[in-house]
């Protein structure tokens, strides 16, 4: 391996590519190549450690009391904490044989001095496991996470009074070449479009020397400019507009435009809405499903974090509902009822489309058996269109499930009393319900109902609470994978992992009276209440990110539903065991705050 070639290993390998020119050239003067044959003792309590290794070719065990701790191959490296502290409860063994590079031990130490590498090697878990992240995935380079509305190019903003005429307006449009007219009427801004000089002027016969508020309908929907460019994506994408309005205290400053936008990101999303938007039949919405999953592992290989792909599916999924729900039920029968969605649809932290978790809400005093042909429609034009069948038949097409508010009022009594697991389960699911079409109202009252239902109900909520002890966390005493045998040595991160804290947080936010039903917006809601310190809500956060970005590989490359959620620890690379293991030391952590909160060791 040529020098050139030595020193590119060398920065590809976190954290050393924080080391500038200058200190990776003296690194490179230092570094010792090294060979060692199988079944060498490295490092263990009596034999200290004398260098940093870097795997070039070969692998190393390590073990703690003779148990599989970790596995380092080509590209890893090990052990800094044996180094630093002069001490390791580890063994290191080579198990194939070893060739890597020495980086000796005062050598090594001397780096340090270095703030980003010592930031790095000695900072807490937040610290640490963020910049693990952006490794992994290089999030901090990518345009959707740092690019906000200020770096992009806005158009001037056309704005005229009310009393303007329509005349005047449109001369003031084409001299700043502006897209639309704003209309400030008082302390509202109206918006016309070309479409309503159209409309409402040339085939309505309107004269042009009436005031422009005569055609002036619709409120603007506007950003601030400090806000990030993806928010105005997702702005764009669910009220199906091609323009927002960009605002800075409060003043407008321009406007951005959906083409100028698209052109930035490039994923092609709003080719997605729009064809939900003009699609007039379900075969329409079928060629949609591959393009929502070349978006995902588009927004995925471009660094975007699982929880803005999430918003933006959920988004363009809520979209796919009101466009069946409209195919399915009469225009006169749509205000009279909820369509909701529940699970991981309704915290709108879905990719992947798992089982379908969905009611229907009846306004009181209507004819409930009217909505019974719409709802069997409905469920199968969602089946045909690729969200699949509820194993537990929580499903518009269930009597159980499509009732009027009082039925679903009585429903949560049911629940609260009952306390069974199917009960328990049941007040989960309804927990995270979002309305997606029809009349959202109906929802919030069966909400505040259900809130109010549990309140200082402690004992309830621990019942309820109790299941996030439900399934065991796979990571053993010394931080080994605990894997599964009949899933080939596959470990359930959705069981294991992401259940603890979606269960959890979500309790809590019953407790509290939190609406928001995303996990993470749950979360920082409870940090703001003082419910959860800061530190630990950032430490949640950072770990079900983690959980939710490997989960989602794992799903990309599953064959069927039944495997989507298992994941190969020793198929992950070095960077993302360690963040696994990081997450789900998190994840035990809050199973004890949540046995503590809740007493949960006397729930029976």
């Amino acid at each position: 391996m040529s020098i050139l070639d030595q020193r590119k290993l060398i920065e590809s390998i976190h954290p050393f590519e924080l080391l500038s020119s200058h200190e990776l050239d003296n690194l490179m003067g230092k570094i010792d190549i090294a060979y060692y044959p199988k079944d060498t003792l490295l490092i263990s309590k009596s034999l200290p450690s004398i260098a940093f290794y870097i795997i070039i070719k070969g692998s190393v065990n390590e073990l703690i009391d003779d148990e599989l701790y970790n596995v380092y191959s080509e590209g890893d490296s090990f052990d800094a904490d044996a180094l630093i502290y002069s001490k390791t409860e580890s063994k290191f063994v080579v198990d194939e044989d070893l060739i890597c590079y020495e980086i000796k031990k005062d050598d090594f130490l001397s780096l340090l001095q270095n703030k980003k590498l010592q930031s790095y090697f000695l900072d807490d878990f937040i610290s640490r496991h963020q910049q693990l992240k952006q490794h992994d995935i290089q999030s901090d380079l990518s345009p959707f996470l740092i690019a906000k509305v200020s770096d992009i190019f806005l158009h001037d903003a056309c704005i005229v009074e009310s009393k303007v005429s329509i005349y005047d307006a449109l001369l003031k449009q084409q001299e700043l070449k502006a897209k639309v007219i704003i209309v400030k009427d008082d302390e509202d801004y109206l918006v016309v479009t070309d479409t309503d000089l159209r409309e409402r002027v040339l085939l309505a016969g309107v004269d042009v020397n009436e005031k422009i508020i005569k055609i002036a309908k619709r409120k603007v929907i506007g950003i601030d400019i400090e806000d990030f460019l993806f928010n105005a994506l997702l702005i764009m994408t669910h009220s199906s507009i091609k323009r927002v309005v960009v605002k800075k205290d409060g003043k407008i400053v321009g406007v951005l435009e959906q083409l100028d936008l698209l052109s930035f990101f490039a994923n092609h999303s709003h080719l997605v809405a729009v064809q939900i938007d003009k699609a007039q039949s379900v075969e329409d919405l079928k060629g949609l499903q591959s393009d929502l999953k070349n978006l995902i592992v588009t927004l995925r290989a471009k660094g975007v974090k699982v929880r803005y792909i999430t918003k933006l599916v959920s988004t363009l999924n809520i979209k796919i509902y009101q466009k069946v729900f409209e195919m399915s039920v009469e225009p006169s029968l749509q205000k009279r009822c909820a369509l909701i969605v529940m699970g991981s649809e309704g915290r709108e932290e879905q990719t992947i489309k798992t089982d379908q978790d969905n009611a229907l809400i009846i306004e009181d005093g209507f004819d409930k058996s009217l909505f019974v042909e719409p709802m069997m429609k409905l469920n199968g034009y969602l089946l045909e269109l690729g969200f699949p069948k509820c194993s537990g038949n929580i499903m518009v097409s269930n009597e159980y499930w499509r009732r009027d508010v009082k039925g679903f009022k009585s429903l949560i009594d049911e629940w609260s009393v009952s306390m069974s697991g199917e009960s328990t389960q049941n007040l989960s699911i309804f927990l995270d319900a979002k309305c997606v079409a029809g009349r959202v109202e109906l929802l919030d009252e069966l909400k505040k109902y259900l809130h109010t239902n549990f309140k200082s109900r402690d004992d309830v909520l621990a019942h309820v609470a109790k299941a996030v002890l439900n399934f065991e966390t796979p990571l053993s005493l010394f931080s080994g994978f605990v894997t599964d045998k009949k899933h080939e040595n596959g470990i359930d991160i959705k069981k294991g992992g992401v259940f603890a804290i979606v269960h959890g947080i979500r309790v809590l936010s019953l407790e509290y009276g939190v609406n928001a039903t995303n996990t993470i917006e749950r979360i920082k809601e409870l940090n703001n209440m003082g419910v959860l310190d800061k530190t630990f809500a950032t430490e949640l956060i950072e770990s079900f990110d983690t959980l939710n970005a490997i989960r989602l590989q794992a799903m990309l490359n599953a064959k069927n539903i039944d495997e989507s959620n298992y994941i190969d620890p020793k198929k992950l690379q070095k960077v993302q065991r360690d963040l696994l293991k990081d997450s789900f030391k998190i994840i035990n952590k809050f199973k004890k705050f949540m046995s503590f909160h809740f007493h949960l060791e006397m729930v029976s």
